[in-house]
């Protein structure tokens, strides 16, 4: 089971998450909280594996709260929920080593896979902020963006080849299991891959990995 927090200010959202989550035979909704600091109290209480996670709540927002879960000594896979798609938002909670960032709307059967997706290890944005996040590292200033793939391909150098292959895939939106088929490996040594790519070039999540990889050219 995919041991799961619901952390909201409205008890209504709180609810219907907790519906659509629970009809889904592999989630279990283990606790619920009104604020960031009652996200971080029973997440140590609860050790859940996701946390559904609120941006905007009053005292300590989801921002703040996923910074403070990604301390914990078993942090959980946090997802950022939210009305808005502003871009400080997105670029906030990838900071704060969120590993998902979805928007309320979000259809029932997208959230529960959205769920699945970040406890299986992979990334999950809202295709909506997906699409304008690509298209921001498209279209940057020439001046910048030489700027910035020189300096993404200085901390990449340090990659094997093998990680090279793996980052690329990550890049273009693969899972794990699809790296895996592709290049010829298990899934299990595609996870450990990822994990020394992130260590290497000190990064907290693959959606990191993939924009730094964006940033050098290589997807």
């Amino acid at each position: 089971m995919i041991r799961t927090l619901l952390v909201d200010d409205e008890l209504l959202v709180r609810s219907g998450l907790r519906m659509i989550l629970e009809a889904a035979p592999d989630i279990e909704v283990v606790g619920e909280g009104g604020d960031g600091d009652e996200a971080v109290r029973l997440a140590g209480e609860l050790t859940p594996d996701v946390v559904l996670l609120d941006i905007r709540m009053p005292g300590t927002d989801g921002i703040t709260a996923a910074a403070m879960l990604a301390g914990l000594p078993e942090p959980p896979r946090v997802v950022l929920l939210t009305t808005f798609d502003l871009d400080e938002y997105v670029h906030g909670a990838l900071r704060a080593g969120a590993v998902g960032f979805l928007l309320k709307d979000t259809p029932p059967r997208d959230l529960i896979a959205a769920v699945r997706t970040v406890h299986e290890g992979n990334a999950m944005l809202a295709p909506r902020v997906t699409k304008r996040m690509l298209e921001r590292f498209a279209s940057p200033a020439p001046a910048d963006s030489a700027t910035r793939r020189a300096q993404a391909r200085r901390r990449l150098s340090q990659l094997s080849e093998r990680e090279r292959s793996v980052l690329v895939a990550v890049a273009q939106g693969r899972s794990n299991a699809q790296i895996g088929r592709e290049l010829g490996m298990r899934e299990a040594t595609v996870k450990a891959h990822v994990s020394r790519i992130l260590a290497k070039v000190g990064l907290a999540n693959r959606v990191q990995a993939a924009i730094l990889a964006h940033d050098a050219g290589w997807a």
